[in-house]
Formats: C-alpha cells, structure tokens, sequence
C-alpha cells in the first residue's frame, strides 16, 4: 500500500512537472528563516511555509520546525527555524545547476546539523557551531529531468517515480540534534562543471535507508563550481543504460569540460546472449560510451566495478566480477582514458576491515533494526552508508592519481585516503534520513 500511494504520488509530481514546463519559471530566491525582521531583498519563511505545487516552494513531507528570534541589528542572523528532527525544505527549479548557500547557526546557543539533498546526497557532514557563531556553505547542485530535447524522455523504473531526484523540485534535509537555520540562497550555475555518472546500484542515489552508494556520498568532497549528475539505476547494464535512453540524456545537456564516470559490470556479467561477455558486447559498448562523450567534448573515466564481499576461507577475496574489471582495463588503455580501479581498491578495503568487520561496510542488519523489517538483511553487493563513504574516498584518490582536472574542486577537507587505512567505524557518524526500505534494490 505504501509503494501504491508512493507511485501514484510520483506519477502526479511528473504530470505537474510536464504541464508547467512550457511556463516561465523562477530560478533564483533568498530565503530569510525567522519570525523575526527579514533581511532586505529577503523573503522571510516561517514555520507556516508549507511546500504545496501552488506555491512553490515550503518545508515538505509533514516535517515541522518552530521559529526562534534572538533580536539584534543582523536581520538575518539573529533568527532562524530550528528542529531537533529531521525536516525537509523544497523549493521548485527547473532542471539545470545551482547554486545553494546556506547559513547555520544561533546567536545565543550551539547547533549541530548535517545537510543532505535530493536523494539522500551527503552535502554537509555533521558541524557544529558554537553560541553566537554561524558556518555558511555552498554547493552546486544539479537537478535532473527525464525530459530529452527532441521529444523523447528517460524510461524510468516505476521505483524511480517517487524519487526526489526525478521530482520537479530541490529538497533538502536538514538533520541535527540541533539545527538552526537562518537563510538559503539559490542561483543558478550554467557554467558549473558537471560530473554524470553512469552507473548501477553500487553508483546510484539510493533513496533510502540503510542502503547507500559512492554516487550519493561524492558531492560532499566538492567545492561550488562542479555538480553531480548522477544519472545511474540499481539493476543495469550498459545495454539497458542505453536502452532506457540514459547516456542519450547525459550527453544531450553535456558541455565541453564535463565528465562522465562509467562503472558497469555486475549486471552485465549477467547476459548470457551469443554476443555478450566481458571482451564483446562489454567491450563494445564501453568503447561506445568513451566515443560518445568525447564528440561532446567531455572527459570520459572509466571505473572498474566495485567488488563483492567474496571472501574465500584464507580471509581474502575472491573474485566473483569475471573478466569485466580486466575488460574495462583493456578498454582503458586502448582508448587513452582515465581509470580508476575501483575493483582492486575495494578488495583492499575489505580485506584490511576484516571477514567479520567489513559486514558494517554493506547492508548485514539484524531483524527488526528498520521498521517492517522482519528479516534479518545479509547483502554482499549494496553498501551501507559507512561503506558508501569509503568507497567515495577512494574516487576521490581516483580523481588525484589520475590528475583529472576536477582535482581543484577537491575540497579542502579531503585528506589523502588509503583503503587501507579507512576510518574508522566507531568514530564516524551518520544521521539517518528518515525515509526507510528494506527492499533490496535491483541487481546483485
């Protein structure tokens, strides 16, 4: 009944999308949060604001916050809407890249806030603010339309419906045990670099908890000026990327400069035709995506496939990917394109966490941990977000060892990573989104 009243939401949101798509829409908005005075050339939002079609823009999926003003001559930061649950704040854009700013923090009291954006994308790790201190912090973010110019559109999975992603409108999640947020600015970035990234479910956005992927996890290791397209789907292949017309959308708004990350093989190794394998249709159609985005004047990456968790009883593992991570090795070399090896360097990861260990890299739960969930879940393939954030780590080495350009919006915080030195789990931390499946996603 959930998934039912979820698809036919999603079914709604793209029929709004499509019947206001010819109209003019607005691109940019400042946002002053607050009952108190409203900064100029500000629009004040109170706890009121409730997202509907209509108006555009609100706090979204029946999440609350209450306003706090703390007086003084700053109009914008001496108030602010807090929570100590997670809320979502949605505003409608049309597909493109922007810009988002926005501020955090309390004039007279801590607040503590991790941010996230669409589905699930990690922007902003758990940060602190001391009394009277703020943090202000900006992304670009790129919002995706299933829409291609020509009249033909990406054949979405019924389970993409319902995604944020795929949604007429930015939504982010604030989530804290304190958050106090005081303003969001939103301009649209046309000349931003874009990353698109093509991909499975060990790549894709992964809508909700507990399951996760490198995809989701990459913008928060970006400065502004380079966005995220992440344009993969848990369960395919190269053939059924191109047959559900998603490298035709990529490379349709891609721009000279821009990149395209390409990591297939799990599903792949599945298709058993007379012209598949890891050294013929593979091959092929890898050869066709690096073509395809070079016409386009982009920077092609090929990645290996991640590697299962297949340990063999000496406690390392084994491979169960074939010949496809060599494939895409060979198609490398031939065609003079960056790799990254994701395959060799998630074995290592693996291997250095442990048999036991590297379970809490994955989606191994214990019955009962996820509401509705009355199976225990024992997933070798999908990672959990602890697991999902260390693979994103080692494409960011990727994106160094290869002196890919995209190195200068490495941000800041990025230290050298090693998957053999990982972080460590108990120190690390994770806000949970609120929306929860236990569902696996497609492909294994």
């Amino acid at each position: 009944m959930k998934r039912t009243r979820l698809l036919l939401a999603g079914l709604v949101s793209l029929l709004l999308a499509e019947s206001t798509a010819a109209q003019p829409t607005k691109t940019s908005f400042k946002f002053d949060f607050g009952s108190g005075k409203t900064a100029p050339g500000y629009q004040q939002i109170l706890p009121s604001a409730l997202y509907t079609p209509d108006q555009g823009y609100g706090f979204d999926f029946n999440t609350t916050v209450k306003a706090v003003d703390r007086g003084g001559k700053d109009a914008l930061k001496s108030d602010f809407v807090t929570s100590d649950k997670p809320f979502y704040f949605s505003v409608d854009l049309p597909e493109g890249n922007y810009n988002v700013t926005f501020t955090l923090g309390d004039a007279k009291g801590r607040s503590s806030t991790s941010v996230k954006a669409e589905s699930r994308r990690l922007l902003l790790e758990k940060t602190e603010t001391a009394a009277g201190k703020f943090s202000t912090h900006t992304f670009t973010i790129n919002i995706k339309s299933r829409e291609i110019l020509g009249g033909n559109s990406v054949a979405l999975k019924p389970r993409e419906l319902t995604k944020l992603d795929w949604d007429n409108k930015l939504t982010l999640e604030f989530n804290g045990a304190t958050t106090c947020l005081s303003s969001l600015e939103i301009t649209p970035a046309p000349d931003a670099v874009t990353v698109f990234l093509a991909g499975n479910s060990t790549v894709v956005n992964q809508e909700y908890e507990p399951w996760a992927s490198w995809g989701q996890m990459l913008p928060r290791f970006l400065k502004p000026g380079v966005a995220v397209a992440n344009h993969a789907e848990s369960g395919l292949s190269l053939g059924s990327f191109l047959g559900s017309r998603r490298l035709e959308k990529a490379l349709s708004i891609m721009k000279p400069g821009d990149y395209l990350f390409i990591e297939f093989g799990h599903n792949d190794q599945k298709e058993k035709g007379p012209q598949d394998g890891a050294y013929n249709s593979y091959t092929e159609r890898l050869k066709l995506f690096v073509a395809e985005a070079k016409k386009k004047g982009g920077i092609p990456v090929i990645l290996t496939s991640t590697s299962r968790r297949s340990f063999g009883p000496d406690g390392k593992i084994e491979n169960s990917l074939g010949d496809y991570p060599e494939a895409a090795r060979n198609v490398a070399r031939a065609e003079n394109v960056a790799l990254i090896d994701l395959t060799a360097m998630t074995q290592t990861l693996y291997e250095t966490i442990g048999v036991e260990e590297s379970k809490k890299a994955f989606v191994h739960y214990p019955a009962n941990a996820y509401p509705g969930q009355a199976q225990a879940l024992a997933d070798n393939t999908h990672f959990s977000p602890y697991g999902a954030y260390q693979i994103a780590k080692c494409v960011a080495e990727g994106i160094k060892a290869n002196k890919l350009d995209l190195v200068k919006f490495l941000r800041n915080d990025t230290p050298p990573f090693s998957p053999t030195r990982p972080d460590a789990l108990a120190s690390w931390q994770w806000a949970e989104s609120p929306r929860t499946d236990t569902i696996k996603p497609d492909g294994n």
